[in-house]
């Protein structure tokens, strides 16, 4: 590896390296495979659950390491299976939902699992299919009765800046709040658990710092990371807050953006 390779690749999924078209080019599927090759280390930092991590698991030919749920699930892409999770107590994920019941009542909530997924009755509301989503309905004292990696809530009309913010003011001494899919949908992990922390522990973990690392994302969710790696990528089509953070800017998603970069790095 040449000298002037970043050791760490991290690079987010929904909106930067897969399209809108919820596909991953040939393009960036080789770029990634570059990253391994020349003896880097690729992680995908992802708001997603592990479940859904198969699909991407398969696009990239099991490629890297994962870090899902924004950070509170550390996921092994090779052999698709949870290493390690942070996860919200449940005294905690029922404190967090009374607090945003009374800031918000509209919110409906769900939590994700490392293996599955529950939500009340009234989340879905036709917006979702349960199945597709791999969850179940549960009652609302079966809702905060177990840990969970992620503590999600749904607001049909909000606006996501605002509504962040609001929750932030409400339940941030909890809970890490952001979100990262251009509606009121609020992802809440355990204090302190972002895609920056967990990606600072894996490089702990290898004796690097976070001048190795080169980071791409989209989103708000993505920040953390973007603003504590070395360098940092931000998609054209990214959030405002994500352009205004980043150190470098590159093409959309949609244009192959994230292997642009990388076609450079890893020649």
């Amino acid at each position: 590896m040449s000298q002037s390779s970043p050791r760490v690749i991290a690079t987010d999924l929904d909106g930067t390296i897969v399209r809108s078209d919820g596909t991953v080019s040939a393009r960036t599927v080789a770029a990634l495979a570059r990253v391994e090759r020349a003896g880097a280390t690729l992680v995908m930092v992802t708001g997603r659950p592990p479940r859904w991590m198969k699909e991407i698991a398969t696009a990239v030919d099991h490629h890297g390491v994962a870090i899902c749920a924004n950070g509170a699930v550390l996921y092994d892409l090779h052999t698709e299976t949870v290493l390690q999770t942070r996860e919200i107590p449940p005294p905690v994920i029922a404190e967090a939902v009374g607090r945003l019941r009374t800031v918000a009542p509209e919110l409906r909530f769900a939590v994700e699992h490392p293996d599955g997924f529950v939500f009340e009755k009234s989340y879905l509301l036709g917006r979702w299919d349960a199945k597709a989503l791999g969850g179940r309905p549960v009652d609302p004292e079966d809702l905060v009765g177990r840990s969970g990696t992620k503590l999600l809530a749904f607001h049909p009309e909000a606006d996501p800046d605002a509504l962040s913010a609001k929750a932030m003011d409400a339940v941030g001494d909890l809970v890490t709040v952001t979100h990262s899919s251009g509606r009121g949908l609020l992802e809440m992990s355990a204090h302190g658990v972002t895609k920056a922390s967990a990606l600072a522990a894996l490089c702990t973990e290898r004796g690097l710092t976070s001048d190795a690392v080169v980071a791409f994302g989209d989103m708000p969710n993505d920040l953390p990371m973007l603003t504590w790696a070395g360098t940092s990528y931000g998609v054209a089509n990214a959030h405002p807050l994500v352009l205004s953070a980043v150190t470098h800017k590159t093409s959309r998603n949609d244009d192959d953006g994230v292997a642009e970069v990388l076609e450079r790095l890893f020649p």
